[in-house]
Protein backbone atom coordinates (compact mmCIF):
# COMPACT_ATOMS: atom_id res chain seq x y z
CA UNK A 1 0.00 0.00 0.00
CA UNK A 2 3.03 2.17 0.42
CA UNK A 3 4.52 1.47 -2.91
CA UNK A 4 0.83 2.51 -4.26
CA UNK A 5 0.51 5.86 -2.45
CA UNK A 6 4.17 6.38 -3.74
CA UNK A 7 3.45 6.50 -7.15
CA UNK A 8 0.18 8.19 -6.81
CA UNK A 9 2.26 10.75 -5.17
CA UNK A 10 5.18 11.03 -8.23
CA UNK A 11 2.42 10.69 -10.79
CA UNK A 12 0.47 13.75 -9.42
CA UNK A 13 3.82 15.66 -9.12
CA UNK A 14 4.59 15.08 -12.93
CA UNK A 15 1.58 16.27 -13.98
CA UNK A 16 0.32 13.14 -15.08
CA UNK A 17 -3.58 13.02 -13.18
CA UNK A 18 -4.70 11.90 -16.52
CA UNK A 19 -3.42 8.33 -15.98
CA UNK A 20 -3.56 8.07 -12.27
CA UNK A 21 -6.54 6.03 -12.51
CA UNK A 22 -5.07 3.32 -14.69
CA UNK A 23 -1.63 3.47 -12.65
CA UNK A 24 -3.52 2.68 -9.10
CA UNK A 25 -5.48 -0.18 -11.13
CA UNK A 26 -2.68 -1.85 -12.07
CA UNK A 27 -0.62 -1.19 -9.03
CA UNK A 28 -3.90 -2.51 -6.97
CA UNK A 29 -3.68 -6.31 -9.66
CA UNK A 30 -0.43 -6.97 -8.60
CA UNK A 31 -0.97 -9.84 -6.27
CA UNK A 32 2.77 -9.16 -4.51
CA UNK A 33 1.96 -5.49 -3.68
CA UNK A 34 -1.81 -5.97 -2.62
CA UNK A 35 -2.27 -7.84 0.98
CA UNK A 36 -4.65 -10.68 0.66
CA UNK A 37 -7.44 -11.37 2.86
CA UNK A 38 -6.67 -13.85 5.64
CA UNK A 39 -9.02 -17.13 5.68
CA UNK A 40 -10.79 -17.62 9.10
CA UNK A 41 -9.70 -20.49 11.00
CA UNK A 42 -13.04 -21.91 11.22
CA UNK A 43 -13.78 -22.33 7.07
CA UNK A 44 -12.56 -25.53 7.38
CA UNK A 45 -15.44 -26.72 9.40
CA UNK A 46 -17.61 -29.00 8.52
CA UNK A 47 -20.87 -26.91 8.82
CA UNK A 48 -23.34 -29.32 7.71
CA UNK A 49 -22.01 -31.45 9.80
CA UNK A 50 -22.54 -29.34 12.51
CA UNK A 51 -25.97 -27.93 11.59
CA UNK A 52 -28.19 -29.89 14.08
CA UNK A 53 -26.15 -29.40 16.94
CA UNK A 54 -25.94 -25.34 16.38
CA UNK A 55 -29.60 -25.64 16.09
CA UNK A 56 -30.73 -27.78 19.18
CA UNK A 57 -28.35 -25.26 21.39
CA UNK A 58 -29.77 -22.35 20.03
CA UNK A 59 -33.13 -23.74 20.21
CA UNK A 60 -33.02 -24.72 23.97
CA UNK A 61 -31.02 -21.97 25.20
CA UNK A 62 -32.94 -21.30 28.76
CA UNK A 63 -32.29 -19.56 32.05
CA UNK A 64 -31.89 -22.58 34.85
CA UNK A 65 -33.63 -19.91 37.46
CA UNK A 66 -36.87 -19.19 38.22
CA UNK A 67 -39.15 -16.82 40.01
CA UNK A 68 -38.82 -18.59 43.32
CA UNK A 69 -34.76 -18.92 42.84
CA UNK A 70 -34.67 -14.96 42.16
CA UNK A 71 -36.77 -13.98 45.18
CA UNK A 72 -34.81 -16.46 47.40
CA UNK A 73 -31.81 -14.79 46.27
CA UNK A 74 -32.60 -11.44 46.16
CA UNK A 75 -33.55 -12.43 49.58
CA UNK A 76 -30.26 -13.74 50.78
CA UNK A 77 -28.82 -10.33 49.74
CA UNK A 78 -31.25 -7.86 50.21
CA UNK A 79 -33.20 -9.34 53.16
CA UNK A 80 -37.18 -10.31 52.91
CA UNK A 81 -39.33 -7.99 51.07
CA UNK A 82 -41.69 -6.13 53.00
CA UNK A 83 -44.82 -5.84 51.61
CA UNK A 84 -47.22 -2.63 51.96
CA UNK A 85 -50.25 -3.33 53.72
CA UNK A 86 -53.59 -2.40 51.88
CA UNK A 87 -55.11 0.70 53.22
CA UNK A 88 -58.06 -0.22 55.98
CA UNK A 89 -60.74 2.02 56.90
CA UNK A 90 -60.32 3.81 60.25
CA UNK A 91 -61.84 1.82 63.03
CA UNK A 92 -65.06 2.97 64.76
CA UNK A 93 -66.39 2.56 68.21
CA UNK A 94 -69.01 0.24 68.64
CA UNK A 95 -70.03 1.77 72.26
CA UNK A 96 -68.70 5.40 72.14
CA UNK A 97 -69.18 7.35 75.56
CA UNK A 98 -68.60 10.99 76.20
CA UNK A 99 -65.84 12.26 78.99
CA UNK A 100 -68.11 14.92 80.65
CA UNK A 101 -71.01 13.98 82.03
CA UNK A 102 -74.27 16.05 80.96
CA UNK A 103 -75.71 15.57 84.53
CA UNK A 104 -73.42 17.91 86.24
CA UNK A 105 -74.03 21.52 85.49
CA UNK A 106 -70.30 22.18 84.53
CA UNK A 107 -66.39 21.89 85.24
CA UNK A 108 -65.62 22.92 88.50
CA UNK A 109 -62.62 24.01 88.33
CA UNK A 110 -62.04 26.97 91.02
CA UNK A 111 -60.86 26.04 93.89
CA UNK A 112 -63.65 25.52 96.89
CA UNK A 113 -63.23 24.73 100.14
CA UNK A 114 -64.84 21.25 101.20
CA UNK A 115 -63.69 17.84 102.76
CA UNK A 116 -61.22 15.80 100.91
CA UNK A 117 -62.46 12.94 99.30
CA UNK A 118 -61.26 9.05 100.12
CA UNK A 119 -63.50 6.48 99.06
CA UNK A 120 -61.94 3.06 99.69
CA UNK A 121 -62.24 0.33 97.13
CA UNK A 122 -65.02 -2.51 98.89
CA UNK A 123 -65.47 -5.55 97.09
CA UNK A 124 -69.14 -7.30 96.78
CA UNK A 125 -69.41 -10.78 96.81
CA UNK A 126 -72.82 -10.71 95.79
CA UNK A 127 -72.36 -8.36 93.03
CA UNK A 128 -69.56 -9.39 89.67
CA UNK A 129 -66.11 -7.51 89.72
CA UNK A 130 -65.66 -4.68 87.89
CA UNK A 131 -62.40 -4.79 85.67
CA UNK A 132 -60.02 -2.20 86.98
CA UNK A 133 -58.17 0.55 84.75
CA UNK A 134 -54.78 -1.10 85.12
CA UNK A 135 -55.89 -4.95 84.44
CA UNK A 136 -57.74 -3.37 81.50
CA UNK A 137 -54.18 -1.76 79.96
CA UNK A 138 -52.10 -4.98 80.60
CA UNK A 139 -54.66 -7.28 78.78
CA UNK A 140 -54.80 -5.11 76.11
CA UNK A 141 -51.02 -4.70 75.75
CA UNK A 142 -49.72 -4.68 71.76
CA UNK A 143 -47.28 -6.50 70.62
CA UNK A 144 -44.69 -4.55 70.85
CA UNK A 145 -45.12 -3.63 74.31
CA UNK A 146 -45.41 -7.07 75.50
CA UNK A 147 -42.48 -7.84 73.67
CA UNK A 148 -40.10 -4.89 75.42
CA UNK A 149 -41.83 -5.98 78.77
CA UNK A 150 -40.35 -9.66 78.23
CA UNK A 151 -36.90 -8.34 76.95
CA UNK A 152 -36.78 -5.86 80.55
CA UNK A 153 -37.93 -8.94 82.22
CA UNK A 154 -35.43 -11.19 81.15
CA UNK A 155 -32.83 -9.07 81.58
CA UNK A 156 -33.53 -8.36 85.03
CA UNK A 157 -33.95 -12.11 85.51
CA UNK A 158 -30.28 -12.71 83.97
CA UNK A 159 -29.13 -9.34 86.18
CA UNK A 160 -30.73 -10.97 89.53
CA UNK A 161 -31.43 -14.46 89.33
CA UNK A 162 -35.20 -15.73 89.55
CA UNK A 163 -35.07 -14.82 93.40
CA UNK A 164 -33.43 -11.61 93.26
CA UNK A 165 -36.25 -10.41 90.71
CA UNK A 166 -39.14 -11.54 92.82
CA UNK A 167 -37.89 -9.55 95.89
CA UNK A 168 -36.86 -6.64 93.31
CA UNK A 169 -40.62 -6.47 92.22
CA UNK A 170 -41.37 -6.91 95.79
CA UNK A 171 -38.91 -3.35 96.54
CA UNK A 172 -40.86 -1.66 93.87
CA UNK A 173 -44.21 -2.31 95.35
CA UNK A 174 -42.89 -1.53 98.56
CA UNK A 175 -41.02 2.15 97.44
CA UNK A 176 -44.73 2.98 95.31
CA UNK A 177 -46.78 2.55 98.54
CA UNK A 178 -43.80 4.10 100.97
CA UNK A 179 -43.65 7.19 98.24
CA UNK A 180 -47.63 7.74 97.74
CA UNK A 181 -47.58 7.70 101.18
CA UNK A 182 -45.25 10.60 101.55
CA UNK A 183 -47.04 12.79 99.12
CA UNK A 184 -50.26 12.30 101.07
CA UNK A 185 -48.34 13.63 103.93
CA UNK A 186 -46.77 16.73 101.91
CA UNK A 187 -50.55 17.65 100.91
CA UNK A 188 -52.56 17.10 103.97
CA UNK A 189 -50.01 19.11 106.50
CA UNK A 190 -50.78 21.78 107.87
CA UNK A 191 -47.44 23.21 107.19
CA UNK A 192 -46.08 24.22 103.69
CA UNK A 193 -45.43 22.00 101.24
CA UNK A 194 -41.77 23.54 100.81
CA UNK A 195 -41.11 22.04 104.69
CA UNK A 196 -39.48 19.22 105.39
CA UNK A 197 -41.55 15.68 105.04
CA UNK A 198 -40.38 12.88 107.47
CA UNK A 199 -40.60 9.69 104.87
CA UNK A 200 -38.36 7.02 104.92
CA UNK A 201 -34.74 6.82 103.64
CA UNK A 202 -35.56 4.71 100.45
CA UNK A 203 -38.13 6.97 99.22
CA UNK A 204 -36.64 10.46 100.56
CA UNK A 205 -34.99 10.98 96.88
CA UNK A 206 -38.42 10.42 95.11
CA UNK A 207 -39.60 12.96 97.27
CA UNK A 208 -36.67 15.73 96.70
CA UNK A 209 -37.53 15.49 92.85
CA UNK A 210 -41.00 15.94 93.15
CA UNK A 211 -40.07 18.86 95.52
CA UNK A 212 -41.11 21.51 92.62
CA UNK A 213 -44.46 20.43 91.07
CA UNK A 214 -45.53 19.91 95.24
CA UNK A 215 -45.43 23.74 94.92
CA UNK A 216 -47.03 24.23 92.66
CA UNK A 217 -50.40 21.91 93.66
CA UNK A 218 -52.98 23.12 95.75
CA UNK A 219 -56.74 22.84 96.78
CA UNK A 220 -56.67 19.19 96.68
CA UNK A 221 -59.99 17.20 96.53
CA UNK A 222 -59.08 13.40 96.47
CA UNK A 223 -56.46 11.23 97.23
CA UNK A 224 -56.22 7.20 97.19
CA UNK A 225 -59.51 7.43 96.21
CA UNK A 226 -61.97 4.84 94.56
CA UNK A 227 -63.86 6.60 90.94
CA UNK A 228 -66.47 3.88 88.72
CA UNK A 229 -67.60 4.36 85.80
CA UNK A 230 -71.50 3.31 85.80
CA UNK A 231 -72.25 3.07 82.13
CA UNK A 232 -68.64 1.43 81.06
CA UNK A 233 -68.57 -0.75 84.34
CA UNK A 234 -64.99 -0.04 85.42
CA UNK A 235 -62.96 1.30 87.90
CA UNK A 236 -60.24 2.69 89.26
CA UNK A 237 -57.89 4.19 92.07
CA UNK A 238 -56.70 7.46 91.42
CA UNK A 239 -53.73 8.93 93.22
CA UNK A 240 -54.96 12.51 93.86
CA UNK A 241 -57.30 15.61 92.42
CA UNK A 242 -55.89 18.97 92.89
CA UNK A 243 -55.35 22.20 91.52
CA UNK A 244 -52.13 22.60 89.74
CA UNK A 245 -51.19 26.17 88.09
CA UNK A 246 -54.74 26.88 88.05
CA UNK A 247 -56.33 24.08 86.35
CA UNK A 248 -58.03 21.04 88.40
CA UNK A 249 -56.25 18.06 87.45
CA UNK A 250 -56.44 13.98 88.05
CA UNK A 251 -52.98 14.09 89.12
CA UNK A 252 -50.81 9.99 88.72
CA UNK A 253 -47.72 9.54 90.54
CA UNK A 254 -45.08 7.68 89.03
CA UNK A 255 -41.45 6.79 89.49
CA UNK A 256 -39.23 6.15 86.99
CA UNK A 257 -35.30 4.20 86.91
CA UNK A 258 -34.77 5.89 83.53
CA UNK A 259 -35.75 9.51 82.44
CA UNK A 260 -38.74 9.84 81.18
CA UNK A 261 -38.79 13.74 79.32
CA UNK A 262 -41.87 13.29 76.80
CA UNK A 263 -45.12 11.77 77.15
CA UNK A 264 -44.69 8.96 74.55
CA UNK A 265 -41.95 7.81 77.23
CA UNK A 266 -44.71 7.37 79.63
CA UNK A 267 -46.57 4.58 77.38
CA UNK A 268 -50.04 3.86 78.44
CA UNK A 269 -50.24 6.05 81.82
CA UNK A 270 -51.95 8.99 79.85
CA UNK A 271 -54.60 6.59 78.94
CA UNK A 272 -54.73 5.74 82.50
CA UNK A 273 -55.72 8.74 84.16
CA UNK A 274 -58.27 9.42 80.47
CA UNK A 275 -59.83 6.17 82.36
CA UNK A 276 -59.92 8.04 85.81
CA UNK A 277 -61.46 11.00 84.04
CA UNK A 278 -63.68 9.43 82.57
CA UNK A 279 -65.02 7.64 85.42
CA UNK A 280 -64.69 10.60 87.98
CA UNK A 281 -67.02 12.82 85.78
CA UNK A 282 -69.52 9.87 85.85
CA UNK A 283 -68.94 8.54 89.74
CA UNK A 284 -71.88 10.62 91.67
CA UNK A 285 -70.25 10.52 94.43
CA UNK A 286 -67.86 13.64 93.04
CA UNK A 287 -69.84 17.15 92.64
CA UNK A 288 -67.50 18.10 89.78
CA UNK A 289 -65.99 17.52 86.77
CA UNK A 290 -62.34 17.28 85.29
CA UNK A 291 -60.93 17.86 82.28
CA UNK A 292 -57.14 17.99 82.60
CA UNK A 293 -54.41 15.60 83.76
CA UNK A 294 -51.38 15.89 85.10
CA UNK A 295 -48.63 12.53 84.95
CA UNK A 296 -45.35 13.16 87.22
CA UNK A 297 -42.36 11.09 87.17
CA UNK A 298 -39.80 11.01 89.98
CA UNK A 299 -36.62 9.92 90.52
CA UNK A 300 -34.78 7.81 93.47
CA UNK A 301 -31.35 9.88 92.64
CA UNK A 302 -33.63 13.25 93.48
CA UNK A 303 -33.02 14.79 89.98
CA UNK A 304 -36.19 16.93 88.86
CA UNK A 305 -38.96 15.40 87.86
CA UNK A 306 -40.80 15.51 84.84
CA UNK A 307 -44.25 16.58 84.62
CA UNK A 308 -46.36 15.74 81.37
CA UNK A 309 -49.68 18.47 81.38
CA UNK A 310 -52.84 17.06 79.29
CA UNK A 311 -54.96 19.48 78.37
CA UNK A 312 -58.25 18.98 77.58
CA UNK A 313 -58.12 18.17 73.74
CA UNK A 314 -55.55 15.79 74.67
CA UNK A 315 -57.25 14.33 77.48
CA UNK A 316 -60.57 13.71 74.92
CA UNK A 317 -57.60 11.95 72.35
CA UNK A 318 -56.62 9.35 74.98
CA UNK A 319 -60.48 9.16 76.20
CA UNK A 320 -60.96 7.64 72.42
CA UNK A 321 -58.12 5.30 73.11
CA UNK A 322 -58.77 4.47 76.11
CA UNK A 323 -62.63 3.51 74.63
CA UNK A 324 -60.84 1.02 71.77
CA UNK A 325 -58.73 -0.73 74.21
CA UNK A 326 -61.72 -1.32 76.91
CA UNK A 327 -63.61 -2.59 74.13
CA UNK A 328 -61.16 -5.34 72.95
CA UNK A 329 -60.73 -6.08 76.47
CA UNK A 330 -64.42 -6.67 76.72
CA UNK A 331 -64.48 -8.66 73.39
CA UNK A 332 -61.40 -10.74 74.77
CA UNK A 333 -63.20 -11.63 78.07
CA UNK A 334 -66.49 -12.51 76.44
Amino acid sequence: MRVCALCSLCVSRAGLGSGLFSLRRSFSSLPALCGRKKSSEYSSVDSEHYSSLVRAVVSTRTSSQTPESIESEDARLFGAVVRSKPKQAPKTLKNPSPLLNEAKSSVRSEYEAEAMTRIALRRNPDQPTLPSVTKILQKTMSATQLFYLERWKRRKIAELGEEGFKEYRLNLFKHGELFHAAIEAALTQETSPEEDVECPEDVAGYLQSIGHVLEDVTGVRAIESVVEHESLKYLGIMDCVAMYRGSLCVIDWKTSEKPKPFIHNTYDNPLQVAAYIGALNSDNNYNYQVENGLIVVAYKDGSPAHSHCLNAEQVTQYWEKWLFRLEEYKEKDA
